[in-house]
């Protein structure tokens, strides 16, 4: 692998919104929804969406509970997107060292 190849960044973590709910995830894990929503600035479909994906490439799990009658979704970044992640942080340190 070149030290400048671009082609090696995640495109599941890559976009703004996923990569600022793995950043969060990364120091937050779980997540309640709600919280996680706030944090990225996202509308709940949005939010829905891009979770999706992550949960795909299995790099989050959402698990459905309840706090007491209400319904809570927590998020947890995985083992495998804690990898992923780190990986991520890698690669795109790699591409600036490149640069230098």
């Amino acid at each position: 692998m070149s030290k400048f190849d671009h082609t090696e960044i995640d495109d599941v973590i890559h976009g703004r919104l996923r990569l600022g709910i793995m950043a969060y995830l990364s120091t937050v894990s779980p997540a309640p929804f709600v919280e996680l929503k706030a944090k990225v600035n996202a509308t709940d479909g949005n939010l829905s969406t891009h979770l999706s994906k992550l949960e795909e490439a299995e790099y989050v799990r959402i698990e459905k509970t309840f706090a007491g009658k209400k319904p809570l979704t927590l998020v947890h970044l995985t083992k495998q997107g804690r990898a992923a992640w780190i990986a991520y942080l890698n690669r795109i340190q790699t591409l600036l060292n490149a640069a230098e």
